[in-house]
């Protein structure tokens, strides 16, 4: 048993003059890392303003936030063996630094003040078994990162930002924590006194090694101020390298995770009503947040490997997005550490010479626009690859916000007029006809005329709920049989329920997240003014999409500064819903509802089809609604068999961000290859009898996919609408409606009837 006034001296061997020095480098190794991380943040200062408070609560966002990356919750997410390693480096890395504080404190504050310390028995002994254990946690966490990044050679690791820098991050990390052993295990040879210290087993065990192999007391003793300096001198390097380099995401990911914003994505930031308004013509048109989102990422390639347009063989990785910007940043430095030096403003995109740029000469970084067709920071066709699906951002395990900077760049892009001519086609006819297919504002309502009951006009009649049908469901044959599913289950629920008819027109969601700002402004304050008008409780939606803008951002939009511009036909000047007395639902939770009150009548064993479930995007990781569809579904009797795939992991069909309008080169389409997961990787196998979706463009999508994949004959798609009210059919609850769906289907396939007029 070790006496309880154990210690050990702290500079063994270590002269008077070689403490000095080391603590004169110390203080030079602190100041420069202090400056660094000044630096940083001084430029992230310097960025435009957030569009919403990122630091409200700042207390209540710092715990929040240390609850977060101390659990390591986000980096166990698809990947375990990441999670393992990371919580072992990070909590080896944090008790280590925390051993260190506790030293510096007892040698130069505490000691001097009182003569005395308090790092000897009891506590000494205890601090001693946990260095050595959270220091082979680190060690083994490390190593676990070399095995992955060099062994297994894990894809998602290498890149084009891949450098030097991350292996000297990684190996840096792994000496400091080998060389703290070796050191450790030198000193207890060269110490006697030391030789049962049994609480320090690594270093112990490590001892026992080396004087097998020969090292005596005498030539530890002489080699130890060797091994000291070489592991003092690599850690105080370390220390001052973090703000310059990849060690920096340890401060500036934690920074990033406090300041994160919940409803990102889900929500878009604002464009002010400022004529002067850029949105990406220079880093001046940044927030400092989406400063801050490039330097907190680490490169490690999670929203790359879930990137359904990456996947797909589009020009999309989101992380090299993040990283040009990041990249781009840098090159016109004054200062590498801020980034830029707030004088040194690059000229904005017209402010470019004639073609320096697009002749590929003389271009530098200073003459380069950030987003363009050719020879911009950012390549226009990434843009249009992305499908606002958010799976990089649920994927990102330090809360980058992806999105809201890929939502800039199409604002510039649209403001430039640089965009697909498929979407300049399709903003034309919202923009004539308020509906993405071009059609007659009049024939809105069509769709109703084979149903066999009148459905209210919600500007005339009182209602509990005022439907919004959504441009697919309107006027997409397909998705017009799920609109009158829909209805047929409303009404046979005995709902009280009504539609705009003509005065419905286009949500906007998917034209703001393209880039069309304006025009989606135009579409919101019609509706609000339109909603204003009607008599309602809940606003119930058909498509996702509709849903999470109605939900999420019409609320946040400020209609005052746009109210008085003749450009804008609405004269609405307030906020609307801002007191979320409204509710908007989609409908998958509203029937739940109506199911769980019993009010559709299914007693659950109707059905006995074998199905998998598509989560969608907007409805799933844009609003957290994965529960309702799925009861839904067991409503019915079916057998529900999960995909690989499925929830926050799900992904996406292709269709969001402007993907339902424009033709992409791939390898494989995103719906083609949900399909064939649904077949080939769901535990029934080629089972599965119908894959039921949620949302009208999945149906389009998928629909879509069926015929390009060849997946016809394997698989029906279907709307959870159409399985239930099959239920119901089968159950004898509601008539057979197939036969007037056909009938509706023949006149619009011979020219007649009012779905040709569609």
């Amino acid at each position: 048993m070790l006496p309880l006034q154990a210690t050990r001296e702290t500079f063994w061997t270590i002269s008077p003059t070689g403490k000095a020095v080391f603590y004169v480098l110390a203080t030079v190794a602190i100041l420069v890392l202090a400056y660094g991380v000044y630096a940083r943040f001084a430029r992230y200062a310097a960025g435009r303003e957030a569009s919403v408070d990122r630091l409200s609560d700042l207390p209540g966002r710092i715990v929040a936030a240390t609850r977060i990356v101390a659990t390591n919750r986000k980096q166990f997410d698809r990947d375990r063996y990441a999670g393992v390693m990371h919580t072992f480096v990070l909590w080896g890395f944090l008790v280590l630094l925390m051993a260190t504080t506790i030293l510096f404190i007892d040698m130069d504050l505490y000691g001097p003040l009182t003569g005395n310390s308090f790092w000897t028995g009891e506590f000494y002994l205890a601090y001693q078994f946990v260095v050595d254990a959270f220091g082979l946690l680190f060690v083994v966490g490390v190593g676990m990162a070399l095995w992955r990044r060099y062994w297994t050679h894990n894809a998602r690791l290498w890149g084009k930002h891949t450098s030097l820098e991350d292996d000297a991050f990684v190996w840096s990390l792994f000496l400091l924590g080998i060389g703290g052993f070796i050191a450790e295990a030198v000193a207890i040879i060269g110490q006697p006194d030391r030789a049962t210290e049994s609480v320090s087993f690594i270093g112990l065990t490590m001892a026992t090694g080396l004087e097998a192999a020969g090292l005596t007391p005498e030539l530890a003793a002489a080699i130890y101020p060797i091994i000291w300096w070489q592991h003092a001198l690599l850690a105080l390097a370390f220390v001052a390298w973090i703000p310059y380099a990849k060690p920096f995401h340890m401060l500036s990911s934690f920074a990033n995770v406090v300041a994160r914003d919940e409803q990102a994505g889900a929500r878009l930031p604002n464009v002010p009503a400022d004529l002067d308004h850029t949105s990406a013509e220079s880093l001046d048109d940044f927030t400092w947040k989406e400063l801050l989102d490039q330097d907190a990422c680490t490169k490690c390639g999670r929203c790359s490997s879930v990137c359904p347009a990456n996947a797909s063989g589009r020009n999309l990785d989101p992380r090299d997005v993040i990283l040009d910007l990041k990249a781009y940043r840098e090159s016109v430095a004054d200062d590498p550490v801020i980034g830029r030096s707030p004088d040194a403003v690059p000229p904005r995109a017209d402010e470019l010479d004639d073609g320096a740029v697009a002749d590929g000469g003389s271009a530098t970084a200073e003459t380069v626009p950030i987003v363009a067709e050719e020879g911009g920071v950012i390549a226009a066709e990434s843009m249009e690859s992305c499908m606002a699906c958010m799976a990089c951002m649920d994927a990102c395990p330090v809360d980058i916000e992806h999105l809201t900077s890929f939502t800039r760049l199409n604002r510039q892009l649209t403001d430039e007029g640089a965009l697909d001519p498929n979407l300049q086609d399709v903003f034309q006819d919202v923009m004539s006809t308020g509906n993405t297919f071009g059609d007659s504002p009049d024939a809105r309502g069509d769709w109703a005329d084979e149903l066999e009951f009148e459905i209210d006009d919600a500007r005339e009649t009182e209602v509990e709920y005022l439907w919004y049908v959504g441009d697919y469901p309107s006027y997409d044959d397909r998705n017009k049989k799920v609109a009158r599913a829909l209805a047929r289950l409303f009404e046979h629920a005995d709902v009280e329920f009504g539609i705009l008819f003509d005065d419905e027109k286009y949500d906007g969601n998917d034209v703001r997240r393209i880039g069309e700002e304006f025009l989606y402004l135009e579409l919101a304050g019609h509706h609000v003014e339109t909603f204003e008008e009607c008599e309602f409780e809940t606003i119930v939606c058909t498509d996702p999409h509709s849903y999470n803008t109605m939900k999420n951002e019409y609320p946040e939009l400020d209609f005052e500064e746009f109210a008085d511009d003749p450009m804008m036909p609405f004269e609405y000047d307030e906020r609307w819903n801002a007191d979320g007395e409204i509710d908007v639902k989609h409908w998958t939770q509203v029937v739940e509802e109506l199911v769980t009150d019993g009010r559709l009548g299914l007693s659950g064993d109707e059905l006995d089809y074998t199905v998998t479930y598509h989560d969608p995007c907007h409805l799933g990781r844009y609003n957290d609604e994965y529960e309702a569809p799925r009861e839904l579904i067991r409503a019915t009797g079916a057998d529900l068999r999960e995909m690989p795939r499925s929830r926050s992991d799900s992904f996406c069909c292709g269709g969001g961000g402007g993907g339902l309008w424009m033709e992409h080169d791939e390898e494989t389409k995103p719906s083609e290859e949900r399909l064939r997961e649904a077949l080939e990787d769901t535990d029934a196998g080629a089972a599965v009898e119908k894959f039921v979706v949620a949302c009208p463009m999945c149906t389009t999508m998928f629909e879509d996919g069926r015929k390009t994949g060849n997946f016809e004959d394997d698989i029906e798609v279907v709307d959870v609408a159409e399985l239930l009210l099959e239920a119901l059919e089968t159950a004898g609850k509601l008539p057979d409606a197939s036969a007037s769906e056909v009938a509706a289907d023949d006149e619009a396939a011979d020219g007649s009837g009012p779905a040709a007029a569609d």
